[in-house]
């Protein structure tokens, strides 16, 4: 019995010797291998790192919808966006950034910026394939702590400005233009008035056409403001779409009978060419009749040599509405059809305002029609006819 005691505490001690053993030898092989494995990971982890950082780069320029492109310190091109690549051409990596912006501003800016360290920008224009403008600016890309970059990366914008720029050169022309139109007629009124307290103070005939010409410069400015007050009004509420419904084969009738008596004053044959059912657009009744008022009475004054104005309506179910309006007078040449709708653009000045016209008309109704989410479509062959077509 105290045999079998001392065998099972001679097994017990030698297990536990065993085990021991065997612990202090996986000891010593993590040790051994530990430095190893550092080595192996400080060779590895860089690597997936920057790969994972150009990824993000790339992902997160790709959402914006501006050109941008990631830069290294020395000016090489290291990454583009999409917006960049449908605006400048594919740029390739590794391309210096000399070779696609010659700007000398441009290169001044990105030379500043990696120099202090501080974003910058400049305005810069691009004439090819088409004239834009660009707010270009450059800043650091500021890594977060911990984060893998060779060297120091910076993110080159444009921010499109062209549309800006057009704006602003239409409201000085616009206020040139306002400001021309009204010191003309302002300057006969004042001519003649002077010349009724002068020379012709005692002359009734000379007083009788002073007047008459003095009432129709003073009906010219008032036209005039009435057209600019109308602009002014449509601009305030363009993003405003109609939501009440007209038909428009009832509202061409009323236009007709009411330039019914200018029509046959110029000796021009009036037709309308309407559907037997209604023909329904989302509108405002009183701007569609201030549309089509002005393009029949410009097809009837400017026209009139044709002696007739076809105005048709054409409305296929789930399809656009259309409506035409076609004179069959000199035409308009080609190279002024795409302007006729600026404001104050006159194909020809002296008949414009032979014609009483204020050069705004076909402004107010591009304007009306942009509200209404409808086009104005032009098409004119110069000694046969000239066709707008509003298409809804």
């Amino acid at each position: 019995m105290i045999g079998a005691a001392l065998a099972t505490r001679l097994h017990l001690g030698l297990a536990l010797a065993l085990w021991s053993l065997a612990l202090v030898g996986l000891l010593a092989r993590l040790v051994v291998q530990r430095p190893e494995t550092i080595r192996e990971r400080a060779n590895i982890a860089p690597e997936a790192a920057r790969h994972t950082l150009s990824t993000v780069l790339q992902a997160v320029t790709d959402a914006l919808d501006m050109p941008a492109v990631i830069l290294r310190a020395d000016g090489m091109i290291l990454q583009q966006n999409e917006a960049a690549d449908r605006s400048f051409g594919h740029l390739s990596d590794g391309m210096h950034v000399s070779a696609r912006w010659r700007s000398p501003s441009i290169l001044d800016m990105i030379r500043d910026t990696v120099a202090t360290g501080l974003p910058n920008q400049v305005e810069h224009s691009e004439r090819l394939p088409s004239e834009r403008v660009y707010i270009t600016r450059i800043a650091p890309v500021v890594m977060p702590q911990g984060a893998v970059a060779d060297e120091p990366l910076y993110l080159l914008s444009f921010k499109d400005i062209s549309e800006l720029r057009r704006l602003d050169r239409m409201r000085s022309d616009f206020v040139a233009n306002a400001s021309h139109e009204l010191r003309t007629p302002l300057a006969s009124l004042r001519g003649f008035l002077e010349t009724l307290q002068g020379p012709a103070k005692n002359d009734p005939k000379a007083q009788e056409r002073f007047i008459v010409i003095m009432l129709d410069q003073a009906n010219r400015m008032s036209r005039l403001v009435d057209d600019l007050l109308s602009l002014s009004r449509l601009e305030m509420k363009a993003h405003l779409a109609p939501e009440d419904k007209v038909d428009l084969v009832s509202l061409l009738g009323h236009v007709r009978d009411s330039l019914q008596p200018l029509a046959e004053e110029m000796d021009v044959e009036l037709s309308l060419d309407l559907p037997d059912g209604p023909a329904l657009v989302l509108g405002d009744r009183d701007e569609l009749v201030q549309v089509f008022e002005n393009l029949i009475e410009n097809a009837c004054k400017y026209g009139q040599d044709g002696k007739r104005v076809d105005v048709g309506v054409k409305a296929i179910s789930g399809k656009a509405v259309e409506v035409s309006v076609v004179d069959y007078g000199p035409g308009i040449p080609p190279e002024h059809v795409p302007r006729l709708t600026e404001r104050f653009y006159r194909v020809s000045l002296a008949d414009s305002r032979s014609k009483k016209g204020t050069g705004l008309g076909l402004a107010i109704v591009k304007h009306i029609l942009t509200r209404h989410r409808a086009r104005l479509i032009i098409k004119s062959e110069p000694g046969a006819k000239t066709e707008f077509t509003v298409r809804f």
